[in-house]
């Protein structure tokens, strides 16, 4: 039988982010979304989470959710099946890129909350056409539900997250690296870099989506997860 799907949604996403792929991969697949709001370090949040995910299991996540994702990675290789790492960042923040949170922070508390969002989620960040409104509103409705101290809690956690290339270095199992080819955030040069870094890695480059892959372009990416969920699992030394 195959193993249960993780999905790990990015910063103020909750399961809406996927609702593709629920609708998609839940037909012969046990498919669940896990929630990444608790705690201020990405360490707590991963920690929470293994508390409550199968014993094994295949991973896959988004921006902050590919975040959380590493960081499972490298602290329970063995429960992780395969990895599916998107328009993401295996890298810490510099100092100026953490302190860069502390005025989005602030305007949280304050309740601007949607204007921070926008400035998190620039319109540059995704591919242009329709699908990008309905992208950004989509976004700005699951962080309203969340709420900014949600948002002030993954802030943090983001600020302070470790470097991840040598867990990626040490990765054993299938792994896909998927990105839109229009990411403005988190772009196509960073995947390239993380699939060097990881043995075996296929990389897969989403033609026009952005950074929201999984709203912009999701039958591209449905058909990429199942192929990497299709894939013996073999784990390499």
């Amino acid at each position: 039988m195959q193993e249960p799907l993780v999905l790990l949604p990015g910063m103020m996403c909750d399961a809406r982010l996927y609702a593709p792929q629920l609708a998609d991969l839940t037909r012969d697949t046990a498919v669940m979304v896990a929630p990444i709001t608790q705690g201020e370090r990405i360490e707590d949040i991963a920690l929470e989470l293994l508390t409550q995910l199968p014993a094994k299991f295949a991973l896959a996540g988004l921006s902050m959710g590919g975040i959380v994702a590493m960081e499972l990675l490298r602290r329970a290789p063995e429960r992780i099946t395969r990895i599916a790492l998107m328009d993401t960042n295996p890298l810490a923040e510099t100092p100026q890129s953490a302190a860069g949170y502390e005025p989005l922070i602030s305007g949280a508390r304050a309740g601007r909350l949607d204007e921070v969002m926008r400035q998190m989620i620039r319109p540059e960040y995704l591919a242009p056409g329709p699908a990008r409104i309905a992208a950004q509103n989509c976004i700005a409705e699951m962080a309203r539900g969340l709420g900014p101290e949600v948002f002030v809690r993954q802030a943090r956690a983001l600020q302070r997250r470790r470097d991840q290339q040598a867990t990626l270095r040490k990765c054993k199992c299938p792994a896909l690296v998927l990105c839109g080819e229009l990411d403005g955030l988190t772009p196509v040069k960073r995947h390239t870099f993380m699939a060097e870094l990881i043995p075996y890695a296929e990389l897969q480059i989403i033609p026009d989506a952005g950074h929201l892959p999984v709203l912009e372009q999701p039958e591209a990416v449905n058909a990429a997860l199942r192929a990497w969920m299709a894939q013996p699992v073999v784990q390499r030394g």
